[in-house]
């Protein structure tokens, strides 16, 4: 998979900088701790003070890489340029600031390895739950060590999931309102992406759809997906890469229920 990186080291390090900088200031955030950042989102001195904690870390891990973290990205567009060239390590501190601003439990700390454009290795941890969620490119995906595969929902023939609508073209939107009765059982989400991929995995939920496809938001849960027996592709069906900048994203439980549910999404 990689050169000598430590599954465990990573693991380990988001647990710790878990204990040390997240849990200890969820919901006690102070005046000046939650500040604006483009596009009407928001950033925690606790997002900023894991990436500080943690990029290093990363770095010595697997000596000449680099990593791109969302907070370093959002003052510097140009890290994310030449994703598809060596090791990189991609690196969202907190996904779902807002929930994590607001005092709700729905949010995550996630990490990804990749080798020339390639996921390789990642790891999503829920400091509430203390879950860790771990998928290893060609060796399957596992929840606090322990392999796991996809489960379908109870009542398979309903096609729930998640479709983001906060990015969605509006004549998307608007042809997804009108089309056939198919997807009537979904809802937003939770608002965290750390969240939602392994709670696919689990069951509650068929698919998932995604507009906006920022590379640390999906490359993790996009492998944990796949490794656990899933599907995840462009809603034309080709593979999703993280230095692909286009929109539009399909994970699903399995192969046959990405077919349906695409089937039933505006072309």
């Amino acid at each position: 998979m990689n050169p000598g990186v430590s599954i465990e080291a990573v693991g380990n390090a988001l647990r710790a900088l878990a204990e040390q900088f997240v849990l200890p200031r969820f919901r006690r955030l102070r005046d000046g701790d939650v500040m604006q950042k483009a596009h009407g989102e928001i950033v925690t001195v606790v997002d900023q003070d894991v990436e500080e904690a943690l990029a290093p870390q990363l770095r010595a891990l697997l000596p000449g890489s680099r990593v791109v973290g969302e907070e370093a990205t959002s003052a510097d567009p140009g890290l994310l340029d030449a994703l598809d060239q060596g090791w990189v390590w991609l690196l969202d501190p907190v996904d779902g600031t807002s929930n994590f601003a607001a005092g709700r439990e729905a949010f995550a700390m996630m990490v990804a390895l990749l080798r020339d454009g390639v996921a390789v290795a990642s790891w999503i941890y829920s400091p509430i739950s203390g879950r860790l969620a771990v998928a290893e490119l060609g060796s399957g995906a596992f929840v606090d060590g322990v392999a796991v595969r996809t489960v379908e929902p109870a009542k398979p023939a309903a096609l729930s999931g998640v479709v983001k609508t906060r990015y969605l073209p509006a004549d998307f939107v608007g042809t997804l309102a009108r089309g056939p009765g198919g997807l009537a059982a979904f809802d937003e989400g939770c608002g965290s992406a750390g969240i939602e991929y392994p709670a696919l995995v689990e069951g509650h939920w068929r698919f998932l759809l995604y507009w906006r496809t920022l590379a640390w938001d999906h490359v993790p849960g996009s492998l944990f997906v796949t490794e656990a027996g899933g599907h995840v592709a462009r809603l034309d069906g080709s593979p999703y890469l993280a230095a692909d900048v286009r929109a539009g994203l399909l994970a699903a439980s399995s192969h046959e229920a990405w077919l349906e549910a695409r089937a039933l999404l505006p072309r």
